[in-house]
């Protein structure tokens, strides 16, 4: 009579003591090895997997590690693309966040024993970075920002803001309700695409708390349109004795050759604005984190309000952030510095890797992203591929993710880093090859 393989079937502490099982158990933590060692045994029993390859069973299951997340090829032609994190961080940030993760001396003056100031070297990175500031502060992204700055100058009082500046920012939030969530209240001036210096002047009275001026991202409107200036504005708000806050969402410090109707905060400051709101994880190339820079005297105020505990950056964005402006150029910067004749030289060595009977260098248009110069295309090569391997392609490993345009898969290199084109030519040549023999 034939022995019941199942009868062969391991015990749960056999199967925990194998060295690969255990190894893995110190990597992602024995109750999730565990939980996968249970039910890979009750297939074991029901004969659906042979009591030999249980251990192998185990080990195909578990994640690669103990997070959800996976790292994707951004080869949409979306430099800060949102849905994969906008900006990754560059080598020098990484290696920050991986000291960081231990203990550190985050408020901690380690010459006098005493505690020193929380993320005092960020700090006076961004600060060096943006001389026109006078003080800066960091939280925990570019809404917090804004939102602190309501909290803090405007409860009970009014904020003056142009009605073509009332913006959705994703995902179903909105700056008005962001603002009227703090205790404040709006005036509205001018019309959806047209406001006057007038408007702003009509609407100052004494329940202003400041003028908000918001640089509306995410959206374009041309034709019959007109807004104000910062330098005007910034000069009725200090004939009115009230602060004006720009909000320039995507966090450019500095003007950039390629972005040129992209505000930055230097550029801001110096036609008058007192304070200035941005986030660190779009075109700076940095951690999620909200910047105000501007007024020492406002910046300080803010700081010391009860609600910036509340927003407060933990020792891993400061240490990104101090990385990301000291460092090497990230991630971002590289990509919008990339030339579209090298993009193209290294989209025809990618088809001619991947072979010419399935991929063909082209040129393409790739864009900023994160809210970041709606419209403006950037010069950019894609390797185009047949449309069908899409979905496969974003199931690989790493996963790949292009976009479909006439009928092709285009991985466009504006985002991907020129180490990575190996890599790519490998996963698309391994998928396609499935497919083919599927």
């Amino acid at each position: 009579m034939t022995e019941d393989p199942r009868r062969r079937t391991p015990r749960t502490d056999a199967v925990l003591a194998d060295p690969a099982v255990a190894a893995a158990a110190a990597r992602l933590g024995r109750v999730r090895v565990k939980t996968a060692v249970a039910a890979t045994l009750e297939a074991c029993r029901s004969g659906a997997v042979a009591p030999e390859d249980v251990v192998a069973h185990v080990l195909a299951v578990l994640p690669a590690s103990a997070t959800s997340l996976r790292r994707v090829v951004n080869a949409t032609g979306v430099v800060v693309h949102t849905n994969l994190g906008r900006a990754p961080l560059s080598p020098a940030a990484v290696e920050a966040v991986t000291v960081a993760a231990g203990a550190t001396d985050v408020e901690l003056d380690l010459a006098t024993g005493r505690r020193g100031r929380r993320g005092a070297a960020a700090l006076a990175a961004l600060a060096a970075r943006v001389p026109d500031a006078g003080g800066v502060h960091v939280v925990n992204n570019g809404a917090a920002a804004l939102a602190l700055a309501a909290c803090a100058l405007a409860t009970g009082r009014r904020i003056v803001i142009a009605r073509g500046e009332l913006v959705e920012i994703g995902d179903g939030f909105r700056i008005p309700e962001l603002l009227e969530s703090t205790g404040a209240s709006l005036r509205e001036v001018g019309s959806t695409n047209r406001v006057h210096l007038a408007d702003y002047e009509a609407a100052l009275d004494d329940e202003t708390a400041f003028v908000l001026k918001v640089h509306p991202s995410n959206f374009r409107v041309e034709g019959f349109t007109s807004s104000v200036p910062v330098d005007a504005l910034s000069a009725l708000c200090r004939e009115h004795g009230v602060p004006l806050v720009v909000d320039i969402g995507s966090g450019l410090l500095a003007p950039h050759p390629r972005l040129p109707d992209e505000p930055d905060a230097t550029t801001v400051l110096r036609d008058g604005a007192t304070l200035v709101t941005a986030s660190g994880d779009k075109l700076l190339g940095g951690p999620q984190a909200g910047l105000l820079l501007g007024s020492a005297e406002l910046v300080e105020r803010l700081r010391r309000h009860p609600l910036a505990r509340a927003l407060r950056v933990d020792k891993l964005t400061l240490a990104a952030l101090e990385a990301t402006l000291t460092g090497p150029p990230p991630p971002v910067a590289v990509a919008l510095a990339g030339r579209p004749e090298e993009l193209l030289a290294r989209a025809r060595r990618l088809a001619l890797a991947i072979g010419p009977d399935l991929a063909t260098a082209v040129e393409s248009e790739g864009r900023v992203g994160g809210g970041g110069a709606p419209g403006l295309p950037l010069p950019s090569a894609a390797v185009a591929l047949p449309a069908d391997l899409a979905e496969p392609l974003r199931s690989g490993e790493p996963p790949v993710v292009g976009r479909v345009a006439d009928g092709r898969l285009m991985l466009d290199l504006l985002a991907v880093p020129a180490e990575a084109d190996d890599e790519l030519a490998e996963v698309v040549r391994r998928v396609a090859t499935a497919e083919r023999a599927g």
